[in-house]
């Protein structure tokens, strides 16, 4: 099997497939650096033919300004180092936390396929094609330009933490969720069964929640599941607690729920 190509190598051919040689990237990033009032931007013809001889690592600024004098993107210039973005969503489910809060992922390219869990209700659709269903889980490689679909720029995501019970067994830890954050306020809606009653996400002074909500005034209260044995929470509007926005997506493994570790505590069941 061959190797692969050593970083210094790819790099070399990037900056000889556009022509430039290193003492002209030495002044264009003279240029960046001056532009920019930070000397870490600087690239000397030394380094970048050190760089491009040896196994070694550049900074985040040098990576940058190669990204603009190669015209390549930084994310392609990372995965050359072995980084790949798209794996962000994947590996932080392999590293979960315990508390409730909000999740960020890296735009993937419109190419490229990613690894993410997703759960979609019934009004998805992509060009007229019904992809999944609110009764659907999908589990692995995922086209990235769903996930373009999705607005992954503007629409916000949160993940449940693996004690918070508030929504179980609805919502299990370990739960990511989507969340329309254009619904930011409670907003009356008609609704027969749990599964078509709002739920929103709620940041709060010190954490983050994911609940049924009542406003009465100014008293917000955070409805769990009546099958979680979990504690009704009441919190001040707006001083204690904000609506993030209503959740309109979620994405869960089908699997047992952790038994929690201790009791009383907000997301978990009270004391039997």
């Amino acid at each position: 099997m061959p190797c692969a190509p050593r970083p210094g190598d790819q790099l070399r051919e990037l900056r000889n497939r556009l022509g430039v040689t290193t003492r002209e990237v030495e002044e264009l990033s003279r240029k960046l650096a001056e532009r920019t009032g930070n000397d870490e931007y600087y690239i000397s013809n030394a380094w970048l033919t050190q760089l491009e001889n040896k196994d070694s690592v550049p900074s985040i600024y040098k990576l940058f300004s190669l990204s603009v004098i190669y015209r390549s993107t930084f994310s392609d210039l990372l995965a050359i180092f072995g980084i790949d973005l798209a794996n962000s969503a994947r590996f932080q489910l392999d590293v979960p936390l315990a508390n409730t809060h909000r999740v960020a992922f890296e735009t993937p390219h419109p190419a490229a396929a990613v690894t993410f869990p997703i759960r979609l209700d019934r009004s998805f659709s992509l060009e007229k094609t019904n992809l999944v269903s609110r009764a659907v889980e999908v589990w692995g490689n995922v086209p990235a330009s769903l996930f373009q679909r999705l607005d992954l720029r503007h629409t916000q995501y949160g993940y449940i933490g693996t004690c918070d019970f508030t929504m179980y067994p609805l919502l299990r830890p370990g739960t990511f969720v989507q969340i329309d954050s254009e619904i930011a306020s409670i907003r009356p809606a008609a609704w027969r069964t749990e599964f078509d009653r709002p739920i929103y996400f709620i940041e709060l002074r010190d954490s983050y929640a994911c609940a049924w909500c009542d406003l009465a005034g100014s008293q917000l209260t955070l409805l769990p599941h009546p099958l979680s044995a979990c504690s009704v929470r009441q919190f001040s509007y707006p001083d204690e607690a904000e609506i993030v926005g209503q959740v309109t997506a979620v994405a869960m493994r089908l699997v047992s729920a952790p038994e929690p570790v201790s009791f009383d505590a907000p997301g978990l069941p009270k004391r039997p």
